[in-house]
């Protein structure tokens, strides 16, 4: 089944992102108000930085009897960047860090997954700032089931570490600053 492209996002996010496992085969739309790309990056070497992306959409399908059919496509709105301080997310947003003016979303697609119903790798394309590449998220099943309002949830999570360079974000932060870890969390509905 094609899920049409929708991520990081890290994003990341990112993503994002991220997904196997249930009785049957279903699709979900993800429920943008439970899931998240989350980034950290060391700050001089001494500490940590945190954000996020505070808009994350797509949809994914999966069958715990055969994982390998799952897939996943999210977008991430990266003019959401978030890190609690409004001077630095304006410089996130410009051209030294995701020029968002030029590349507002980011998104990521799977090509396969490998893995049992519960874990494995999601295999997929990253767009991030105007770069396409293959990467590999270590992914796995939270839970699923039944929520309160009648409907039915798959939620999963997955980590990323992103080179800044590979996606031609440069500007020096120190060499401790690097990469950034993404932390993605998707939670999706049954259609």
């Amino acid at each position: 089944m094609h899920i049409p492209a929708i991520v990081p996002a890290a994003g990341l996010a990112i993503a994002s992102s991220l997904f196997v496992g249930a009785a049957h085969a279903a699709d979900y739309v993800v429920d943008p108000t439970h899931s998240f790309v989350e980034f950290r990056v060391q700050h001089l070497g001494y500490s940590w930085l945190y954000g996020r992306f505070n808009v994350v959409e797509g949809g994914f399908s999966y069958d715990a009897a055969d994982p390998a059919a799952n897939r996943i496509a999210v977008t991430i709105d990266t003019t959401t960047v978030d890190t609690n301080h409004a001077e630095r997310d304006k410089h996130l947003r410009s051209g030294d860090f995701l020029a968002v003016d030029d590349h507002p979303k980011a998104t990521f697609e799977s090509t396969g997954y490998a893995g049992t119903a519960d874990k494995g790798v999601l295999s997929g394309v990253l767009s991030f700032h105007g770069v396409e590449k293959a990467i590999e998220i270590p992914v796995v099943k939270v839970g699923e089931g039944p929520d309160p309002w009648g409907g039915y949830r798959a939620g999963f999570h997955g980590t990323y570490t992103m080179t800044r360079a590979d996606f031609g974000i440069d500007f020096d932060l120190g060499p401790a600053a690097t990469t950034v870890q993404l932390e993605l969390g998707v939670e999706g509905i049954r259609q």
